[in-house]
């Protein structure tokens, strides 16, 4: 089969021939009709993360992808050849504390698909079957491949209700420019975009925002007051993961409002902890992934 891999430790990747997966017992064997590129895959392309080693080379990345069942394992119930699915990237082992409260998105012992086992930028994928998510008909068979970072938007927006609030997406890449759809969709009242890029601001007003301002113009904070008020936003929900965005976005919330971290800054970020966070009662909330896979029926 051919598929895209990683054949050294350094920037690039190739396109070549690799071996069709051997299926374990609880496993799906998909040939993949789509894939979408996440951030995690342009990491691994680039050589950023200096926190992933594959498991040996060549590599088959890929984490975000959908298709055909075409083999099922002896243990891989539910599913039967034909049958179209989306992937979940997070591997959940179903037994440690989170996994037992329904938190499998930050399992203990989680692994991530094209990261810790060859993902989906390939012909065909092996998949455990408690990572495929099937597909009733074709409704959403166009979307299958972004249904990860688009459940992942979901979780940030809609972890708590909306509905009446003023929200503040702080970066537009993809998974922002969903976030500020999912908002207006949830009943926000104001969707306020902030992006430096004039291109991906004319995107986010597209999706549903209602201002998309320059983080980098010396009067953002007074712009975002005049749309939402001088007490600030009741929701911030920081994509971005630049350091100058986090601080600019706790000052833009009202006292007591909430701070959804999700973007992932590459370096350690310098705030006033008591002035913006503990004196003013904000509510900082983390969040990794999306909930398996409450958020993908949301």
């Amino acid at each position: 089969m051919k598929a895209i891999v990683k054949t050294s430790r350094a920037r690039g990747a190739d396109y070549r021939d690799m071996e069709v997966p051997v299926i374990n017992k609880d496993e799906l064997l998909i040939r993949v009709t789509a894939a979408s590129i996440s951030s995690g895959d342009l990491a691994l392309y680039n050589w950023t993360d200096p926190a992933f080693t594959p498991p040996s080379l060549p590599f088959i990345f890929g984490q975000d992808f959908c298709g055909e069942v075409v083999e099922t394992g002896s243990l891989a119930k539910g599913f039967e050849k034909g049958d179209f699915v989306s992937v979940e990237s997070h591997i959940f082992c179903g037994t440690c504390g989170q996994c037992r409260n329904d938190q499998r998105h930050i399992c203990q012992d989680l692994r991530v698909i094209g990261r810790d086992i060859p993902g989906g930028l390939a012909e065909y994928a092996a998949v455990p079957a408690r990572c495929s998510w099937k597909h009733t008909d074709d409704t959403l068979k166009d979307v299958g491949a972004v249904m990860g970072p688009f459940g992942s938007s979901v979780h940030a927006i809609l972890a708590e209700d909306i509905v009446g609030k003023t929200v503040v997406i702080s970066g537009c890449a993809p998974q922002g420019l969903f976030a500020a759809g999912i908002a207006k969709a949830g009943g926000a009242r104001k969707v306020i975009a902030l992006d430096a890029s004039l291109y991906r601001r004319r995107l986010a007003l597209k999706m549903g925002a209602a201002t998309a301002i320059d983080p980098t113009a010396k009067d953002c904070l007074q712009k975002i007051a005049k749309v939402c008020g001088a007490e600030g936003a009741d929701a911030v929900v920081e994509m971005s993961g630049a350091a100058d965005s986090v601080e600019l976005c706790l000052k833009a919330l009202r006292p007591g409002g909430r701070f959804v971290a999700f973007g992932l800054p590459v370096t350690n970020l310098s705030i006033d902890y008591a002035g913006d966070i503990v004196r003013r009662g904000i509510r900082l909330e983390g969040i990794s992934g999306r909930e398996i896979f409450r958020s993908w029926y949301k």
